[in-house]
């Protein structure tokens, strides 16, 4: 990159004036951004490989249509109040989401992010079931208010010193680069930590019947991009019907359309019955959903409610591309197979042509590479991933990190094969320079 006077100092200035937030090894100072390519505010121009954390899935700064929604909406009334009063752009907007859900759902309650979709999800399974014990999963990312931090286990930064915590208990997920049972039969190890929970958790921590919920990401984000063998999804919902234990899947990141498929948890052929979005869902505006089938959406009035959600902007960016995606879902999910079997290929190249590249995973454009110390030990090796970051930056591509060594490659959905190629070109410099 060229010269970043002007983003060092703003790095500076940002230093004095705010908290520690997750900025990690590569710094860049954002100005603008049109479809897969951001810039920075020396004018230095980068490949997107983030969609910013998974939020722009149809294009940096969302499309045209989206922005010119937003901006009528903006010019008529932005906040309406909608929890105490009726608007009915949110209720076309709820209409056509709830046309994405399997049969028998529902109702859906609007937030803010992803934390507070989560946190809904909470409150909803234990309100319905009367029962108050969840289980989540080691590696687990689902927010960072307390409610939703007490499902999270992915890093114990996250939750030092920020307890007690609500009755959560955590279960190994199945990780077939790590397998923690020891097989390196992938469905044999969602087998087994199915066992695990049958036999450990419900004889030796809680009974079935104090259980109100499982939480499960469809594949593992900040936890590193895992994705778990079918055995183990489908055996998470066959247990969670034998004991009447409500199923949520939390598709804030691995949801719409990212993995080809509106609901990543689609690719399983297993149904929840509460699903969480956020991020992508919101088109670039602050914007969550909790989508509840039938039987779990009795709420009495003011049981739950909040300021903004439904917020009219957000609505309007969220509804014009939620149109463009139901028209066009089947063209989406091809284009996104094809980008994903393309940098899937490049990607397993790169794992089997470098000592530090462990392993290579994901679904469509949902995708990672892992780096260790080397393939004998598997040893993480988190300075390593944050220099190749780094290098990538230095050279033209934003790049983020998850788990403890693991790179992102989760571009825009729309992005162009040339530039996912350059891109692909880019990362195999960097891990090549690395070394």
């Amino acid at each position: 990159m060229r010269k970043r006077t002007r983003s060092e100092e703003v790095i500076r200035r940002d230093r004095r004036v705010f908290m520690t937030t997750t900025r990690e090894a590569a710094s860049f100072v954002v100005d603008h951004g049109e479809g897969e390519f951001a810039y920075d505010i020396d004018g230095n121009k980068v490949l997107d490989f983030t969609s910013f954390i998974s939020v722009y899935n149809f294009g940096v700064n969302s499309s045209k249509a989206v922005r010119n929604a937003i901006k009528a909406q903006v010019d008529k009334m932005m906040h309406a109040a909608f929890m105490d009063y009726y608007s009915e752009l949110p209720v076309s907007f709820a209409e056509l989401l709830i046309r994405q859900f399997p049969n028998g759902f529902g109702k859906v309650f609007l937030s803010n992010s992803g934390t507070e979709a989560n946190e809904d999800a909470i409150k909803i399974a234990r309100y319905n079931t009367r029962k108050h014990y969840l289980i989540s999963f080691y590696g687990a990312f689902h927010g960072r208010s307390l409610g939703s931090l007490s499902l999270t286990a992915s890093r114990n930064v996250q939750r030092a010193y920020l307890g007690p915590f609500s009755e959560v208990i955590h279960a190994p997920y199945p990780n077939p680069y790590r397998c923690a049972f020891g097989t390196d039969n992938e469905e044999e190890c969602g087998r087994e930590h199915v066992e695990y929970i049958r036999e450990h958790i419900l004889k030796r921590e809680a009974a079935a019947g104090e259980i109100a919920a499982i939480f499960m990401e469809p594949i593992q984000g900040e936890g590193g991009y895992i994705v778990p063998p079918k055995s183990f999804v489908r055996g998470i919902r066959e247990l969670a019907d034998e004991n009447n234990i409500v199923l949520v899947s939390d598709e804030v990141q691995a949801g719409y359309m990212r993995t080809g498929k509106f609901l990543a948890l689609d690719n399983f052929g297993v149904r929840a019955d509460i699903y969480t979005m956020a991020k992508s869902i919101g088109a670039g505006l602050p914007m969550a959903a909790t989508i509840a089938n039938n039987r779990l959406s009795s709420m009495p009035q003011g049981k739950h409610s909040g300021t903004f959600g439904g917020n009219l902007a957000a609505v309007a960016g969220a509804y014009e591309q939620l149109k463009h995606v139901t028209r066009n879902s089947h063209k989406i999910e091809r284009e996104v197979k094809e980008k994903g079997r393309l940098a899937m290929k490049r990607l397993l190249e790169m794992r089997d042509s470098y000592e530090i590249v462990g392993d290579a995973r994901g679904i469509g454009l949902m995708l990672a590479i892992e780096l260790v110390r080397d393939k004998g030990s598997k040893e993480p090796a988190p300075e390593l991933r944050d220099r190749v970051v780094k290098r990538a930056l230095d050279n033209g591509l934003l790049l983020l990190g998850c788990g403890d060594s693991s790179i992102r490659v989760i571009p825009p959905l729309t992005i162009s094969r040339g530039s996912l190629e350059r891109g692909l070109d880019i990362l195999d410099a960097a891990i090549k320079d690395g070394r």
